[in-house]
Parts: C-alpha cells; sequence; structure tokens
C-alpha cells in the first residue's frame, strides 16, 4: 500500500513543461503500441539516481541494488504493449539512433545523487553525456526528455531540439508512475514549485523581481486528459 501512495505521488509531482512543437501536435501522452522504441540516458535505468541523497546512505548510491524499487526503463517495458520492442541504449551514437527504425526515443538524464555541499554547483549543468544523448537522439527521433533531479537544471539550449519536456524531480522507487502519465493512464497535473532559470546568470530569480525572465515561471505546468481504455 505504502509503495502504490509513494506511486501516486510520483505520477501527481511530475511536470509536463513542453508537449509538441506546436500546441497543435502534442507527443503525449506515447502511445504503447509501436514496432519498436528508443529509451536512453544516463537516469533510465538507475534507481540510485531515482532515489537521490539521503538514500541508505548519506550521499545515496548508483545502480539498482540499494533498495526494491522500480527503474523508469523497468516501467516502461511493463507499461507499452507486449509487441513493442523496447531498446536501452546508455548513450547511443547518431548513427545508431538514425538506422534503428524506431518510432519515437525516450531520454532520461539529470544528475547523480547527492547532499547537502557535495551538491553545490555553479552551472547546474545536466550530468554528462546528457546532453549529447539529447543531440544525438532529439535530433533525429521524435523525443521526450525527462530531467530526473532535486533542481532545475540548464536545459534551454536543447530546448529547440526536444519535442516533449518532463521534469520528474526525484522520484524515488516507483518509476511507475512515471510511465502511469507518459502512456497517458494518468493525466499531468503537476505545477512547478519553482521558476525554472533559462541561464544561471539570471540566478537568484524569484517571482516579482523587475527582471523576472524565466524560461519557465513558477506555478507552470501543462496538462494532458487520461486516455481510457487500452487500445493505443
Amino acid at each position: 500500500a505504502h509503495r502504490e501512495l509513494a506511486r501516486e505521488a510520483v505520477r501527481k509531482s511530475l511536470v509536463l513543461l513542453k508537449n509538441g512543437k506546436s500546441a497543435h501536435a502534442p507527443l503525449l501522452p506515447l502511445p504503447k503500441k509501436a514496432p519498436k522504441i528508443l529509451v536512453a540516458g544516463t537516469n533510465a535505468d538507475n534507481l540510485g539516481y531515482q532515489c537521490g541523497g539521503w538514500t541508505i546512505q548519506w550521499q545515496g548510491v548508483s545502480g539498482n541494488d540499494l533498495t526494491r524499487g522500480t527503474t523508469i526503463l523497468s516501467a516502461i517495458k511493463n507499461t507499452v504493449d507486449p509487441a513493442t520492442q523496447v531498446i536501452f541504449n546508455e548513450n547511443p551514437d547518431p548513427n545508431f539512433v538514425k538506422s534503428g527504425g524506431f518510432s519515437y526515443a525516450i531520454v532520461v538524464v539529470g544528475e547523480p545523487p547527492y547532499a547537502e555541499t557535495f551538491g553545490d554547483s555553479t552551472t547546474l549543468t545536466i550530468d554528462e553525456p546528457g546532453t549529447s544523448t539529447i543531440t544525438n537522439v532529439c535530433g533525429a527521433l521524435k523525443c521526450v526528455v525527462i530531467v530526473v533531479s532535486g533542481r532545475p537544471l540548464v536545459i534551454e539550449p536543447y530546448l529547440a531540439k526536444i519535442d516533449a519536456l518532463v521534469a520528474a524531480w526525484l522520484p524515488g522507487t516507483e518509476g511507475q508512475g512515471v510511465a502511469d502519465v507518459l502512456f497517458g493512464d494518468y493525466g499531468f497535473t503537476g505545477k512547478l514549485a519553482r521558476t525554472w532559470f533559462k541561464s544561471v546568470d539570471q540566478l537568484p530569480m524569484n517571482v516579482g523581481d523587475p527582471h523576472y525572465d524565466p524560461l519557465f515561471p513558477f506555478g507552470f505546468g501543462l496538462k494532458t486528459k487520461p486516455l481510457r481504455g487500452t487500445e493505443y
């Protein structure tokens, strides 16, 4: 029961920041039935990265052996149609992406775990090779990028390449909650609890500042409606 509650919390906390290159052509929810899809990124199959710091150990840990749970990759495999082939490549090169015959891609990037001063950063960048993965995959395929992080990170330089963007924060053990909304079993409802900046030069930046010019303002969040039935 407590894992179900945690899964619900994940669904409700995810924030949809972009959905389609234009409002008339949304990418999400993704179809469960597709011949072959690509999942990429350092944070797609790493339970420790989903949980962040203060988990089992002070600074958190990497990998899938720290506790019971579901990675986002496992959740995707659990959710798509049984006939849909899910290919995972953490950091594919452009030729692999272009020649794979993929219907679409899900790229999961972000930060490694940290706590307290170990997480201090003056750049707030996505952990490498995350930005390369975004460029290689989203340059060739329709893609949704999921950012797994404890805070807003620099995403503005890559935004034009990205079809759909989701802030997943640190979803913890229940990655299934991410798949619940990606594929339309539930709708996106979450709103930003803090301003998402364009560049670190703007920080600190808060609502009401004279030069408030965020990438996504405080309280922003797109919605999707849940799809009914399973034939999609």
